[in-house]
């Protein structure tokens, strides 16, 4: 049977029966503390799980192909949330990563303050599918019509403004089935939560069971959790382990998105006062390789329109530097929002921002959010996050703007959030690139590969660049060149200390500096050594130089291998360079701190000396001494230098050749 999961949360004002009308459904009671028994109220996070069957489906036209894997039944997990308005925060924590909203409109009431707020959260976390209960139907007897008329009007110019409405009596069982139907008719129509191998679960409850250990649930999203996985406990960054996984009460191996899931963590404690390290909700259980928390996010913030007019604290502009709680998952988080420019937002107006969290949060690229005033008693705002590495210092570069602006109008496309990347930092780590997102790996992979046909990026093994940048770097790394040779053209070419000098301020991603070469290497230029130069430079002393260089060519060539010390050659500064440029093109070989020969004279010693030994197969320092004709002060320097370079190799007093 395939069964595909989903997230379901309540949302409307306070006694208009969600709780209620959740054990209905399910035979699940979610109020579970005995203060919500004692007030009558929802306080805290509620959970039950709801099985239902699929729709049967209309057939496809003809010539249309099937639509693929039909699910037979949906497993939805219920999050039951609180409607007094001191318990929003609450509320918050518990819809954070839903599927569906059951939105529950007490017939007797209509709408009410807290379903104005929770439809506005709803709509900030980017929820798009509902079904309405008008729930206390018995009560209306003969004015359904109006009510449901009313309903259908305060959900206009919002996501919900074609939800179902479903009249319904807890009292009666009155629509109890037609509610399910709707509910099973709306899921047929939504994806299931996709698996994005990112998966993260945002703590709603933390407990310890006797012989268990500490037990967190959450809702899980983004990819899969197993058994016996090591995971990590976001923002601490301690490591642990998954010892047993459960969802819906029952034993798991694993668990996927889209699921109500209990994890137990027998490394980690709860968080307490002697214990403040320990696990706590607004804590995220995900995967090493997502990185660790951020206390800087760039995010387009948003203000609802349906404010405008209004004189309720929420419809307040949220002016800049404005310190707020962030609603992120399940966690709450104190920071001050830095708006670009310094300006303020209104209702009906978005704008780019920058959080400055307090203490640091986990979260991705692509993530919503919820910001409401400090003291916890409206709701400002909602917003998205763009880049989860937020930089203080140059949030307000163009370049950022630019890569804000492009992302907010295209945020399901990972091509656009690719090439602002790499348009902002030249290039990247094909492994990094957009890791703190919420984009698959295949897709970003996929559209690398796209771009890179298409000439928009530059792909290496490790990197991709910018094709512009790559292009500047290379010209600028080919002028450096050029520069060097006519400025020295006795290098043998330009050093690599000096050119990645050059391109310092630019090239910072590791690694880059190192694929420019291979390119230019590639492409007209050879890589001698540690330093680069054109194939057709042929290095030649400069005039100044030229004097000593013949000077050091007949000294070294009127007795080769007994020539003078290297102190006796190199008198002057002019010597010292003449002789650094006949070493460095190879026309004289340094085979000891002391000890210069020139090339002709070296190669006739290694020949003289790979010749004895193939004959002999050993030979003492002393008999290659006589071999190649020359003193103790020429030979030893000599030798250590072919044991270096593996031509030869010692044993003891004896030399063999190498290997």
């Amino acid at each position: 049977m395939q069964v595909h999961h989903y997230i379901l949360a309540t949302a409307g004002h306070v006694d208009h029966g969600k709780s209620a009308l959740v054990k209905a459904l399910t035979g699940t009671d979610p109020d579970r503390l005995p203060e919500e028994k004692a007030r009558g109220i929802t306080i805290d996070l509620g959970f039950a799980q709801l099985d239902l069957p699929a729709p049967p489906l209309n057939p496809p036209a003809s010539g249309e192909a099937p639509a693929g894997v039909q699910p037979s039944a949906f497993s939805v997990g219920i999050v039951d949330v609180p409607g007094h308005e001191d318990f929003v925060k609450n509320m918050v924590a518990g819809v954070g990563s839903i599927d569906l909203a059951l939105f529950i409109v007490a017939a007797d009431d209509g709408w009410m303050p807290q379903s104005e707020e929770h439809l506005q959260i709803l709509t900030y976390l980017g929820v798009t599918r509902a079904v309405v209960a008008l729930t206390k139907a018995d009560l209306v007897e003969g004015h359904e019509a109006e009510r449901i008329a009313a309903v259908r009007q305060a959900l206009a110019n919002s996501p919900f403004a074609a939800a179902p409405i479903m009249p319904t009596s807890v009292v009666t069982g009155r629509g109890l089935d037609e509610l399910k139907t709707a509910l099973a008719g709306v899921l047929a129509e939504t994806p299931p939560p996709r698996d994005l191998g990112k998966p993260r679960l945002p703590v709603d409850r933390v407990f310890t069971l006797k012989g268990i250990g500490t037990v967190v649930t959450g809702t899980l999203s983004g990819g899969t959790l197993q058994r016996g996985q090591t995971v990590v406990l976001q923002p601490t960054g301690q490591t642990t382990r998954v010892r047993s996984l459960q969802s819906h009460n029952a034993d798991v191996a694993s668990s996927g998105p889209g699921t109500r899931t209990a994890v137990n963590l027998p490394d980690l404690e709860p968080h307490t006062e002697t214990q403040p390290q320990g696990v706590a909700r607004g804590d995220v259980i995900t995967v090493a390789e997502l990185g660790e928390a951020t206390a800087t996010a760039d995010v387009m913030l948003e203000k609802s329109a349906r404010l405008a007019g209004s004189q309720i604290p929420a419809a307040r502009a949220l002016k800049d530097r404005t310190r707020v709680r962030v609603h992120h998952g399940s966690a709450n988080v104190p920071a001050a929002v830095f708006v670009h420019g310094g300006g303020e937002l209104a209702p009906g107006e978005r704008a780019w921002a920058q959080l400055r969290f307090e203490t640091p949060v986990f979260l991705l690229a692509g993530d919503r959010f919820i910001v409401r005033d400090w003291s916890e008693q409206a709701t400002l705002a909602g917003g998205l996050v763009l880049d989860a590495d937020g930089d203080r210092k140059h949030w307000q570069m163009p370049a950022q703007k630019a890569l804000l602006e492009a992302r907010a109008a295209a945020p399901d496309d990972p091509a656009v959030w690719v090439l602002t990347a790499l348009a902002r930092d030249g290039a990247a780590r094909r492994d990094a690139l957009l890791r703190r997102t919420r984009f698959r790996a295949d897709e970003i992979t996929a559209s690398l590969t796209a771009l890179a046909t298409e000439k928009r990026l530059v792909l290496t093994a490790e990197l991709a660049a910018d094709t512009a940048a790559w292009q500047g770097w290379l010209a600028r790394a080919a002028s450096a060149v050029d520069a060097a040779h006519r400025a020295h053209p006795e290098w043998v070419g330009l050093p690599f200390a000096e050119l990645r000098s050059i391109l310092e301020a630019e090239v910072r991603v590791p690694g880059v500096f190192e694929a420019l070469v291979s390119e230019l290497d590639r492409s007209g230029f050879v890589v001698t050594g540690t330093a680069i130069r054109r194939a057709t430079h042929r290095p030649a002393l400069p005039s100044r130089l030229q004097a000593a260089g013949d000077w050091l060519r007949q000294a070294l060539q009127a007795k080769p291998l007994e020539p003078p010390s290297r102190k006796e050659l190199t008198a002057d500064r002019t010597a010292q360079e003449a002789l650094k440029f006949l070493i460095a093109t190879g026309e004289a070989a340094e085979i000891g701190p002391e000890q210069v020969l020139s090339a002709e004279a070296y190669a006739q010693a290694v020949d003289a000396i790979r010749a004895h030994l193939r004959r002999h197969r050993q030979a003492t320092m002393s008999d290659l001494r006589q071999v190649v004709g020359t003193s103790r002060r020429i030979i030893v320097p000599l030798c250590e230098k072919l044991d270096r370079e593996g031509i030869t190799r010692r044993e003891g007093d004896w030399r063999r050749l190498g290997r």
